[in-house]
């Protein structure tokens, strides 16, 4: 099964994380959430993952790390460099 994903990698105060755009169906659950940072973990190995979500006004919402989450709530999203990653 291939999947792709939209996401950055960002190295901030020398933490390097991942995050990776959900639906909000996963960030309101924390089984959910915490099953897809599971799975997805083999393809950042190492890295904490925050998983984001928007709401239908577009307001992200974060899920992770609460350091990482709080740093995140301050960076506007068009200032993440965002890309696709194929997962296999």
């Amino acid at each position: 099964m291939s999947m792709v994903v939209h996401g950055s990698v960002i190295i901030e105060q020398g933490v390097t994380f991942a995050i990776i755009c959900v639906k909000p169906e996963v960030t309101n659950y924390t089984y959910r959430a915490t099953k897809f940072r599971a799975g997805i973990s083999p393809y950042f190995p190492g890295m904490p993952i925050i998983l984001m979500s928007q709401d239908n006004d577009g307001t992200p919402h974060y899920y992770g790390r609460k350091d990482i989450v709080d740093f995140l709530k301050t960076v506007p999203l068009k200032n993440i460099p965002w890309k696709q990653y194929h997962i296999y």
